[in-house]
């Protein structure tokens, strides 16, 4: 998976809950559940185990080798994948308390019950519950969440059960083509399997305005409401992604989901079961786009880069050198600092707005050293800057 090219190529920008495009989280949002889903759950469910398994075998031999390898993956993963129940109270237009309830997917990483999933499936959820694929029912406790890449951690007590655990893989050897299954709970059905392939890599998906998919992997695996959440697996069963977005103009599944990659999420719940926190990569510039008129009103020696308004005190960007303004001046409906310096590259990628930095960023680490290309009036600097730690989301 490629890092190094210019941000701008190879980007995909789905604002999430902005309508021109129609994307939204596969994850069901807060509201009432439907009896139909749930009745439709238990058909079929009183077939005896013995049975099913009898007839597993009488007809594994007329499988092909690629329904083989979607029967074995579905067997192996599905114990450890979650139906992640919550439950949470809004307010109506007269302030009235209102229970809501959401639904979406998980999977177990680890014996001692730690659980991932998206942060939009349990975030304000007052009570979280697992269902597993065995059917037990378990308490869920939130330990903590990445919301800029939109990943959560929970963790359920096994009280001595030994819990069926999924292996993460590397995102990082993925090549387009290559098959994928997803497992998840779509519209609360739940362990269904669809299969596909990867069909892009390298995407960046912004979600929202402060949230994104970076490297996403893009799949036509088919991934609906309540999937949100579940695993992307590889034919080697290992997971090699979270199930997190679909482009829908339609409102219905178009072939084109979004996955977050595995790397980015064991980052994040590895900081979490150690330290309780992401450890996130931190500059501290206060900055605004020059693009179009104000950068020919500043009389700036670049049509597009970032003007630092403001450094913040202590900040890994003030210890480098980085100069804010010193001016002040009126742009259209707001007072803005000028005479700062102009940031137009990080690390040898050209930068026109926050949203480049925050990706950039997003693949550091605190103590990673980055060079900043920047125009100080007329004059280009490359200036290396050791990042800092973040507190907080």
């Amino acid at each position: 998976m490629t890092r190094g090219n210019d941000l701008s190529s190879g980007r995909l920008i789905l604002i999430a809950l902005i309508l021109a495009l129609g994307a939204f989280w596969v994850g069901a949002r807060y509201g009432p559940r439907q009896a139909n889903h749930v009745e439709a759950r238990h058909i079929g469910e009183n077939a005896s185990a013995s049975t099913q398994a009898a007839s597993a075998l009488q007809h594994s031999d007329h499988l092909t080798e690629d329904e083989s390898i979607n029967v074995r993956i579905y067997r192996q993963a599905s114990p450890a994948v979650a139906n992640i129940l919550t439950k949470a109270t809004e307010y109506d237009f007269f302030m009235d308390p209102v229970p809501v309830e959401g639904a979406g997917s998980g999977f177990v990483i680890d014996p001692r019950g730690y659980i991932l999933t998206n942060y939009h499936v349990v975030a304000g959820a007052q009570s979280i519950e697992v269902i597993l694929g065995d059917k037990t029912r378990s308490p869920a406790k939130f330990i903590g969440a990445d919301q800029r890449n939109d990943v959560a951690l929970i963790k359920i007590d096994p009280k001595g059960k030994q819990l069926a655990t999924l292996t993460l893989g590397d995102s990082s050897t993925l090549q387009v083509g290559q098959k994928v299954l997803a497992i998840g709970d779509p519209f609360g059905f739940q362990s269904t399997l669809t299969t596909g392939v990867v069909s892009a890599l390298g995407r960046t998906v912004q979600t929202s305005e402060t949230t994104f998919i970076d490297d996403a992997i893009q799949t036509d695996a088919s991934i609906n409401r309540g999937n949100s959440g579940g695993p992307l697996i590889d034919t080697h069963g290992e997971v090699i992604g979270i199930n997190s977005a679909i482009y829908t103009p339609s409102g219905t599944t178009a072939g084109i989901g979004f996955a977050i990659p595995i790397n980015t999420a064991k980052l994040i719940a590895t900081d979490l079961m150690t330290e309780g926190k992401v450890r996130r990569a931190y500059l501290g510039v206060q900055t605004i786009p020059v693009a179009g008129w104000l950068s020919e009103a500043l009389d700036l020696p670049v049509q597009e880069g970032l003007l630092v308004e403001l450094t913040t005190k202590g900040s890994p960007a003030a210890a480098a050198g980085i100069h804010g303004g010193d001016k002040v001046a009126q742009a259209g409906m707001r007072r803005i600092l000028i005479g700062g310096d102009v940031i137009v590259g990080m690390d040898g990628q050209k930068v026109s707005n926050q949203f480049d930095i925050n990706v950039i960023l997003n693949r550091k680490r605190p103590g990673d050293t980055v060079t900043i290309t920047l125009y100080r009036g007329a004059k280009k600097l490359d200036i290396p800057v050791k990042l800092g730690e973040r507190d907080g989301n």
